[in-house]
């Protein structure tokens, strides 16, 4: 049965487990893609006993949203596996695994993906009953990595800890000479158990976390969150914030697009269009340090609203894309810079359908995949226009980004001239949030690529059950994929092009 529910075109289903499988094959078939796997375990002190329950997201365009829900047994959670028509769901299932202790029947290969050997088998994290903590184990099995074998092969262990900032990741690579013939990446080492603690707080209060997800998706990640509560309490949003929350996304990609344009300069010995890429950075973050108050643009978002102190100039935007323009070209137009480029670390367009890739990672390949446009949030607001490519290489997700920036930057004008034209209103007074239970799905089109939040809410308006879906999810499996037939000294140089994020997967 369909039941239609409030917020955007969302319709739920709730199936027994039996016929989850031919549905979820039927959507696929459709052109749905699954973004979101969910569960919530109930305890039996709470309103209505003791429950469980699994919930499907997927989504097409246009913005068409089902949910599949499923009721499982508590005390034997299990549940018939999709992997065989979705890797995504593959993961997802072996996640819930993890956490809930759910078992996917069927599942070709169901071992952990986010337990360590350390951590205790029998212990779910996010069942009601967990419990306390256990002790780690102090003597665990290493981690089974696949072992490829023959004349000349040798392994190379990349990690978990690295020389520098960034956040830990094991990489094994399976070498024959330089070339690789397999890579296995292993994450989850700082697993932050982020989505427990958004429960219990109040709604208003989950945006401070929601900002530090992923601390370079502060807006991309809050605005998802703020748009999933909006959905669970029908809470209404302004033309003028929904503009102003345009122009913040948009501001985000800047900013990371300009990093990681000089940052892949830099990998293949440019050094001098890294730095003057970072001259560009810092510019943006003190613009947005003027539009928000927080250079990474923290604050700007809350429920049913958004806070600007000033509109970005259009003249000083304009100014910063020529001039990241001339660094793209003198990119492009150097030799060695080009050729380091081109060919290498292709992800194919199969393999990017296949692994459900998204953002920059997807609209390189060939995918044309983009949310601001896919799911709308209002008909009237200016669209931006998606850029996309061929190759799948690494010149491919540099010009994406190049032609991004520009893209982005147009489109901040819009917005912001079409803000700048609306009546003049004093401050709109907080829309008040009513204390009811309910659940919503966010979504926003950050600058990695989509992003999804979904909300559960008790009786009383607090956050019960809190999902977070960062693109990395589903870019992390496609890095090896490229990799396969890669020389080593590339791996670097490919990594950077995915740049994905540790944070935003290890939740």
């Amino acid at each position: 049965m369909t039941i239609p529910t409030s917020g955007h075109a969302r319709s739920v289903i709730d199936l027994h487990t039996e016929a989850l499988r031919q549905t979820a094959s039927d959507l696929l078939a459709r052109g749905y893609r699954l973004a979101l796997v969910s569960a919530t375990h109930r305890g039996p002190e709470e309103p209505g006993g003791e429950a469980m329950h699994a919930v499907y997201l997927f989504l097409a365009a246009p913005d068409s949203r089902i949910e599949l829900r499923v009721q499982l047994d508590p005390a034997k959670p299990e549940n018939l596996s999709l992997a065989a028509h979705s890797f995504a769901a593959s993961r997802f299932e072996r996640e819930m695994r993890d956490q809930f202790g759910i078992t996917p029947l069927n599942h070709p290969a169901p071992r952990p993906l986010v337990r360590h050997p350390a951590w205790p088998e029998a212990y779910h994290p996010l069942r009601a009953d967990a419990g306390p903590v256990p002790a780690l184990d102090p003597n665990p099995e290493p981690f089974p990595f696949l072992t490829v074998e023959g004349p000349g092969v040798y392994e190379i262990p990349v990690g978990p800890v690295h020389a520098g900032l960034i956040e830990p990741g094991h990489f094994r690579f399976s070498v024959v000479g330089e070339s690789i013939l397999k890579l296995k990446a292993r994450l989850w080492y700082v697993h932050k158990g982020i989505e427990e603690l958004f429960q219990g707080r109040l709604p208003e209060d989950g945006i401070v976390l929601a900002e530090r997800v992923s601390g370079d998706t502060a807006v991309g990640h809050s605005l998802a969150y703020a748009r999933a509560v909006e959905d669970a309490l029908d809470i209404p949003v302004p033309i003028e914030a929904e503009l102003a929350r345009a122009i913040l996304l948009e501001l985000e990609r800047l900013y990371n697009h300009a990093t990681d344009l000089g940052a892949l300069c830099n990998d293949v010995g440019h050094g001098i269009l890294n730095t003057h890429a970072l001259r560009i950075r810092e510019q943006l973050l003190r613009l947005n340090a003027q539009v928000t108050g927080h250079r990474l643009l923290r604050g700007g978002i809350h429920l049913g609203g958004a806070r600007l102190a000033a509109l970005p100039d259009p003249e000083r935007l304009a100014a910063l894309a020529a001039d990241l323009a001339g660094l793209v070209e003198l990119a492009l137009n150097h030799s060695v810079v080009r050729d380091r480029f081109t060919g290498t670390a292709i992800l194919t367009n199969q393999q990017a359908l296949d692994l459900g890739t998204l953002g920059y990672v997807a609209r390189a390949s060939g995918i044309d995949t983009d949310a601001r446009r896919d799911h709308p949030v209002r008909p009237d607001l200016p669209a931006p226009t998606t850029v996309v490519h061929e190759g799948g290489d690494v010149l491919a997700r540099f010009q994406v980004r190049a032609d991004e920036y520009l893209a982005s930057t147009v489109h901040i004008e819009q917005l912001a001239e079409r803000l700048d034209h609306l009546p003049a209103a004093g401050p709109a007074a907080p829309h008040p949030i009513r204390r009811r239970g309910g659940d919503g799905i966010g979504i926003a089109e950050g600058w990695r690529g989509t992003i999804v939040h979904r909300v559960e809410l008790t009786d009383d308006g607090r956050l019960a059950r809190m999902k977070i879906v960062d693109p990395s999810f589903f870019n992390w499996p496609a890095l090896p994929v490229a990799l396969t037939g890669a020389i080593v000294p590339d791996f670097p140089l490919a990594n950077k092009s995915f740049n994905l994020s540790y944070a935003g997967n290890d939740l």
